[in-house]
């Protein structure tokens, strides 16, 4: 594998939502040119370790990226050039808040270099919007889409489903309405409660009502695959469905388990150097990667990963996938990791499938990845 995804991690957002895990932070004032002398050093030290692939994909995550300025994202993608070069169909992604100050910068972010935007829209229905904590309206999600649809070839936008008194009916009108926008890959996540949030506090003193109960969680992720199925748009993921041509090919190389860099707070990245694998972290504090960045580096931990842990990496994060996983791929780097008699058992059951060539989760499968993923690796 001679290409490299770059994940570049902004960590700011106008509000906290109640819901978020990310490591993003709210604050009033950013220095954007010393941010950008960061990203660019950091990438510069990459290339001195890893010069020789090819950027295939750069994907601007967050917190909220479309608060950077359209001029950082010139200067990091032009560096980026630079450095490496791009492969001829390179993926060039920014995620974005559908509020209208933002919309107004679309145009910005594409002659930037931006070639596919995705939307973190998470709801149509206003009320639902308030109590996720996001910004702006279901109208105003609408107009940003209309926007973005004419002003990039490929857009995403991510759902929440398994909302406070959604009912299964309300899914499927929801999911109904947003499958005739047009949009040929979207990101659909069903509402997790994650400790150390607002939600998570909420939740644990009784006062998040209205969560949907297990068997309805899972009806409506049964009711999401056959819509987006019948609409064209199958799952190529566990919570990412898209057309054939509209798949991510960032996401894919993280899947896939490709290498790529991780750049910016909190960043987490895969890289191959002199026949070895590591896994890289970053510093989690915004102000405290920014001082370290520009110091020399911005990586608090690089973890040699051996073939065990390689191979369990990939078999974790492939057979989230709807085509699974190579078997002369994961037999290359451990042949001793399955436990075919199970595999055998899931097979028949129809939570797995099986070819000579690779491994995968059927759909029910993909309902209870974590517990098969368990069952089938000999520790």
């Amino acid at each position: 594998m001679n290409n490299l995804g770059i994940y570049l991690h902004w960590p700011f957002c106008q509000s906290k939502c109640p819901y978020c895990d990310f490591n993003s932070h709210v604050s009033d004032s950013v220095n954007q040119r010393t941010w950008a002398k960061a990203f660019v050093s950091e990438l510069a030290r990459y290339h001195n370790e890893c010069p020789e692939p090819v950027v295939s994909s750069v994907f601007f995550g967050g917190g909220t990226p479309s608060l950077m300025a359209p001029e950082l994202v010139e200067t990091i993608l032009t560096c980026i050039a630079e450095l490496w070069g791009y492969s001829r169909d390179v993926e060039i992604t920014l995620e974005a808040n559908p509020t209208s100050v933002e919309a107004r910068r679309f145009q910005d972010f594409r002659s930037a270099g931006v070639n596919r935007l995705s939307l973190g829209i998470q709801s149509l229905n206003d009320d639902d919007l308030k109590r996720l904590g996001r910004l702006h309206s279901a109208s105003e999600a609408l107009l940003a889409l209309e926007i973005a649809q004419d002003t990039f070839l490929r857009v995403s936008f991510d759902l929440i489903y398994a909302r406070q008194k959604q009912t299964l009916e309300d899914w499927h009108s929801e999911l109904t309405r947003v499958l005739s926008l047009g949009t040929d890959h979207l990101s659909l996540y069903q509402l997790t409660i994650e400790d150390g949030t607002a939600f998570g506090r909420l939740h644990a003193a009784n006062k998040l009502p209205g969560l949907p109960t297990g068997d309805l969680s899972a009806d409506m992720y049964t009711l999401t695959q056959e819509l987006c199925d019948a609409a064209g748009l199958p799952a190529y993921e566990v919570s990412n469905h898209a057309r054939p041509w509209a798949q991510s090919s960032h996401n894919l190389t993280y899947w896939r388990g490709g290498d790529f860099l991780g750049i910016g707070p909190g960043a987490h990245g895969r890289l191959g150097v002199a026949g070895s694998r590591f896994a890289t972290e970053t510093e989690l504090s915004p102000s405290l990667w920014l001082k370290a960045a520009l110091s020399g580096s911005g990586e608090v931990l690089r973890n040699r990963l051996d073939r065990r842990d390689i191979a369990l990496e990939y078999l974790m994060m492939s057979l989230r996938l709807s085509e699974g996983l190579d078997l002369f791929r994961l037999h290359s780097l451990d042949r001793s990791l399955l436990n075919n008699e199970k595999i055998v058992s899931l097979v028949d059951s129809g939570h797995l499938f099986r070819t000579n060539e690779r491994l995968g989760a059927t759909p029910s499968g993909r309902m209870v990845l974590n517990s098969i993923i368990r069952e089938i690796t000999n520790d």
